[in-house]
């Protein structure tokens, strides 16, 4: 395989960069089937305690989604929600949120962004912390599209005996919203409030 001709970014020529662009745009084109491939390793990891793995609590939010007439971006938005959960367990929702950035509209990305402090609502307190630390972002006018986001996809999707969709049912919808161009402001649709409708 051709490499570039330098050992030091700033020694690189037009040529290394334009050999690097190829490569580069080929790796993009990967990210749906990278993204895929970690979900589905997470089907044999989880934190002990659980009754499902991570992949299957993915799957079961990103069911509900779609059987809820969920639009395509919240569909794979749910799905890809916790997928920072193995790699940046400390700052999981922002992991993903990040991922999903130049792709999705920005509601989407803020709900996925915050939905770990709007889940302490439900368990908080048995920690003794602050079960309302969502209360901060009341002004956010994403606020109830992120309480409604966690109540109805996420907070539930913890059982085993739930009928999800297998990964496979979603792939083709994480294909199309990663292959659309990255921050395109048609896609962004920035500050528009449409709650959790397609």
């Amino acid at each position: 395989m051709k490499t570039v001709s330098f050992t030091q970014m700033k020694d690189g020529t037009r040529d290394d960069y334009q050999l690097l662009r190829e490569f580069e745009m080929e790796h993009f084109e990967g990210t749906a089937g990278r993204l895929l491939r970690e979900l589905s390793a997470q089907g044999d990891e989880t934190i002990p305690g659980y009754k499902i793995s991570r992949l299957e609590h993915a799957l079961q939010s990103a069911t509900r989604a779609y059987d809820d007439g969920a639009g395509v971006d919240w569909v794979v938005a749910t799905l890809l929600h916790d997928i920072g959960d193995g790699l940046a367990p400390q700052n999981h929702d922002r992991f993903a949120a990040e991922v999903l950035r130049p792709f999705v509209r920005d509601e989407v990305t803020w709900v996925v962004e915050h939905h770990g402090a709007f889940q302490m609502v439900y368990y908080a307190h048995h920690y003794d912390w602050d079960p309302n630390e969502r209360e901060k972002y009341r002004d956010n006018p994403f606020y109830q599209t992120c309480v409604d986001f966690c109540e109805r996809w996420d907070q539930n999707s913890f059982d085993p005996e739930y009928d999800s969709k297998p990964l496979s049912f979603f792939a083709d919808m994480v294909e199309g919203v990663f292959s659309r161009p990255a921050y395109d402001d048609d896609i962004l649709c920035t500050g528009q409030v449409r709650g959790l409708r397609p």
